[in-house]
């Protein structure tokens, strides 16, 4: 596999290698020792989490009030999506930046990100599953939720008609009101690994 770090400090694109034969394929989704030894966070599986979304679903923006050690690994394991990390961190030096990645269950492409970034994806095909392992578990009223519309986030979603959202969703404040209510987290440097020689 590989693990490439995106634009955004301490978020990861995992690549993995394939292998194919007459019954299929075969790839290595994630390694403990891998993840660790090229991100410089540890990523011990606390809580594992599955959605399943029709075509036009789209979820989030959520980002975790959680500690900066906390971390997910997201991958498409059956369908389609369109997938973005966006930087909430306050003080961060990309914050309000996005990175956008088609994951699809094909090519295994995985999402390595600290529960400090923002997440939303739009589902392309109807029942896409998206599979979270989290390093965390999940605490009642620590998600900070983002309209995923929100002019000043400006995510490409590329819609053709109005999206499926829950009714969380669709109510989520916008950037700046999240900002000013204080709830974002803070972007802690010694918290993001040093990038990979």
């Amino acid at each position: 596999m590989r693990i490439d770090e995106t634009d955004l400090p301490g978020a990861y694109r995992i690549v993995p290698e394939r292998f194919e034969d007459e019954r299929g394929h075969f790839y290595e989704a994630a390694r403990y020792s891998r993840l660790t030894g090229e991100t410089g966070l540890e990523f011990t599986v606390r809580q594992v989490n599955n959605s399943v979304s029709r075509r036009g679903t789209l979820r989030g923006v959520h980002c975790g009030d959680v500690p900066a050690g906390a971390s997910k690994l997201v991958t498409c394991v059956r369908g389609s999506i369109l997938d973005f990390m966006v930087d909430l961190r306050v003080g961060s030096p990309t914050f309000g930046r996005h990175v956008m990645t088609r994951l699809d269950a094909e090519d295994g492409i995985a999402l390595y990100l600290p529960g400090s970034i923002g997440h939303a994806f739009l589902a392309l095909e109807d029942g896409s599953c998206v599979n979270y392992l989290l390093s965390a578990e999940y605490v009642p009223g620590a998600m900070v939720d983002l309209d995923a519309l929100d002019p000043e986030l400006a995510l490409p979603w590329g819609l053709t008609e109005p999206p499926v959202r829950s009714a969380k969703d669709a109510a989520a404040p916008s950037l700046a009101e999240v900002l000013a209510s204080g709830r974002l987290p803070r972007y802690t440097p010694d918290a993001v690994p040093l990038t990979r020689s």
